[in-house]
């Protein structure tokens, strides 16, 4: 019988082809090491109260205008990172900037402020909203009826429909989720507008900060903290998850 020289032939191929499988796979694997050396793995820290994050720079707080403007340096770098709009960072920013000035005795994080803006709102860009450069959210994010349904608290209509559009029973408002009740009683005027408007970003982050620091007293003790996240949501699984974000932008990771 004649010679077959086209299987040694495939066996050689074969093997070559084994060869430069594993040679490729090698490389692969010796880049992806050294990526994994060049960016290391963040840990997320445990603990209550979450980390403060970059410190803020110091400005003047009364400046008039939108005075959170003067923190866009601040925010420029975090905002691609962290997956937060520089104009809601500045707004976090802006309000924990106000309390330390004003009840330093609170140390409130702006962290914290952007961990609830995560839950609560995706920074204000739920359901297509999105976040103007004067802090206005467009369009407006309302929360479900509150209207007892299952896991859902009952509270009737406290504002006509005036504020949240519903006559019947209230709903939650803005980026930061404010019931018409407390936002009649806490609201306030953040970007110098002359308007108290839970649909802006500044007015509802420095509205929450003043919330926070009177409920929870100082924030920076874990006793402070919990007080303060379970006035603002009565919810042990919504304290676990706003403090897991915070303490993810504290670090420098994206949530």
């Amino acid at each position: 019988m004649p010679p077959r020289p086209r299987r040694r032939v495939r066996n050689l191929l074969v093997l070559m082809s084994s060869v430069f499988v594993g040679v490729v796979v090698l490389s692969l694997a010796s880049r992806l090491d050294e990526f994994s050396r060049r960016s290391p793995h963040i840990e997320i820290p445990d603990g209550i109260p979450p980390g403060p994050g970059a410190p803020l720079p110091p400005i003047d707080v009364n400046a008039p205008g939108r005075t959170a403007n003067l923190l866009h340096d601040w925010s420029a770098p975090l905002s691609e990172n962290l997956a937060i709009s520089p104009t809601a960072l500045e707004a976090y920013g802006y309000a924990a900037a106000v309390m330390a000035a004003t009840k330093p005795d609170c140390g409130l994080g702006w962290t914290t402020l952007a961990g609830i803006g995560s839950v609560e709102s995706k920074h204000g860009t739920y359901r297509g909203a999105s976040v103007g450069s004067d802090g206005q959210v467009d369009p407006p994010i309302r929360g479900i009826p509150l209207d007892g349904s299952p896991g859902v608290a009952e509270i009737p209509d406290t504002d006509d429909g005036a504020m949240d559009g519903d006559a019947t029973h209230d709903r939650a408002m803005g980026p930061l989720q404010f019931i018409p009740e407390t936002w009649t009683r806490w609201g306030v005027d953040a970007n110098g507008d002359g308007i108290v408007d839970p649909d802006n970003i500044d007015d509802a982050a420095l509205t929450a900060a003043r919330y926070l620091c009177a409920r929870g007293g100082d924030l920076t003790t874990a006793d402070g903290w919990t007080a303060a996240l379970m006035a603002y949501n009565p919810s042990g699984e919504y304290l676990l998850d706003v403090r897991e974000r915070a303490a993810s932008y504290s670090v420098g990771v994206r949530r």
